[in-house]
C-alpha cells in the first residue's frame, strides 16, 4: 500500500513534472496530453507508456486521438495521488524526452 501525498507535496511534485497537471474532474488525480506526430507515432509512445506501468504494475488511464495521447494517473486503491503516479509520471516524461 501506498500513502497518499498531501495537496502540498503534490504541488511540489507537479513543479517539478513538466506538461503534468491537476485533473479537472476526475477526483485525486493528475493529467497530461502528448501531442506526437501521427497515429503511428502516438500507437508507439503507448506502447513505451504501457512498458513503464507494467513494470510499476501502476497502470494510468489513456486516451488516444489520432496524434494526442492524454494520461490519467491516480492510484484508485488508496482514493487518490501517491508517489506511485508521481514516478510513473517522471518515467512517461522520460520516454517523450521531457524530463529535466
Amino acid at each position: 500500500m501506498s500513502q497518499l501525498l498531501t495537496e502540498s507535496e503534490v504541488s511540489e511534485q507537479l513543479a517539478g513534472l513538466p506538461n503534468w497537471r491537476r485533473a479537472d474532474d476526475d477526483g485525486p488525480a493528475i493529467t497530461a496530453t502528448y501531442e506526437l506526430t501521427d497515429f503511428v507515432a502516438a500507437l508507439d509512445f503507448v506502447n513505451r507508456v504501457g512498458h513503464e506501468a507494467e513494470i510499476m504494475n501502476h497502470h494510468p488511464d489513456i486516451d488516444i486521438r489520432w496524434n494526442k495521447v492524454t494520461l490519467l494517473l491516480s492510484t484508485h486503491s488508496e482514493g487518490g495521488l501517491t508517489h506511485l503516479d508521481i514516478e510513473l509520471a517522471h518515467r512517461i516524461n522520460e520516454a517523450v524526452g521531457q524530463e529535466e
